[in-house]
């Protein structure tokens, strides 16, 4: 049995070092076999996927059948242009910057304080308390939101019971961002957002402020700066490429994201829940392409201009 199987597996030992010599050889043919399964899926299944969806966006549907009209024309994005359709993206494109600014001021302490005094134990609960909620259900934070900002939910409890309800009553009757409850508010949904994508925040801001030297910021002290001018001119602009690198998190999913303004948020719609609708319920696939194509012409140029100040070298 031990002669067979040996004589079976030289063959064949023979045959992979035969193959494993042409694969160092040629090193380019190797780099190919490595390369083109991902650069197939890559081309065929994303980048196919998004020029159908812009080739969708030149045609236009007709009114009386509801039939697509494969003919090239630019009337779909000339609809986007009507005031109805040109609110929602002015909507969006405020509730994404609204929600990356105040990500920002709430995860620039934390990153700061977890590059500059965390250490060991403290540094690794500082990453499980970040991390934490990226494993729960999406759907199941969403929800549990909405129960704590509705009208009878934990937050309007606490601000009754500390003396506060007034001060709710308000905040909820501001106009535009104000509503019957903070559950059906432009303020509960920016809440919602900023709870679920600060973590894309701290992240980067905390590895971009880790490479700012220690020496740097003793030097400006040394100088004569005080805390706010070392601030200003050695760790916000050394940290600037984390802060657009979270931005570009931020930014993007909010841009992005349909299921959430469905469950919080007042009744307009943003740019999210008209291309779920527009393709599902109305059956406009031109249309809900065309309102597609409008948060991938703003993040290219927004990446675009993130590779130009670095903040790649912060994710």
């Amino acid at each position: 049995m031990t002669t067979a199987a040996l004589g079976i597996g030289a063959p064949r030992e023979r045959l992979l070092r035969r193959i494993s010599d042409v694969l160092l050889a040629r090193r380019g043919f190797y780099l190919a076999l490595l390369l083109v399964p991902p650069l197939l899926w890559l081309g065929v299944v994303y980048l196919g996927s998004l020029f159908a969806l812009l080739a969708e966006s030149f045609f236009s549907i007709d009114d009386f059948s509801g039939v697509v009209v494969r003919e090239p024309t630019l009337s779909t994005y000339a609809e986007l242009l009507q005031p109805a359709n040109f609110d929602v993206i002015l909507r969006t494109l405020s509730v994404a910057a609204i929600v990356t600014v105040l990500a920002v001021i709430v995860a620039f302490p934390i990153a700061y304080y977890a590059a500059r005094y965390a250490r060991g134990r403290m540094k690794a609960a500082f990453y499980l308390a970040i991390m934490m909620p990226l494993w729960s259900s999406y759907l199941v934070k969403v929800y549990a939101w909405k129960l704590l900002l509705a009208k009878e939910g934990a937050i309007g409890w606490l601000f009754d019971n500390v003396g506060a309800g007034r001060v709710l009553d308000g905040i909820l009757g501001l106009p535009v961002v104000g509503g019957p409850s903070l559950s059906t508010s432009y303020i509960g949904m920016v809440l919602v957002f900023l709870y679920l994508w600060l973590p894309f925040m701290v992240l980067p801001i905390q590895a971009a402020l880790e490479r700012v030297p220690a020496s740097l910021i003793e030097a400006s002290g040394d100088l004569g700066a005080n805390p706010g001018q070392t601030f200003r001119t050695v760790i916000l602009p050394l940290a600037l490429p984390g802060v657009v690198a979270g931005a570009i998190f931020t930014f993007s999913l909010t841009l992005g994201d349909y299921i959430v303004p469905q469950i919080v948020g007042p009744s307009s719609l943003i740019l999210g829940e008209v291309v779920y609708i527009q393709q599902g319920t109305a059956g406009n696939i031109p249309l809900a392409a065309a309102f597609a194509m409008v948060p991938i012409i703003i993040m290219g140029a927004l990446l675009t201009l993130a590779r130009r100040i670095g903040a790649f070298d912060a994710l």
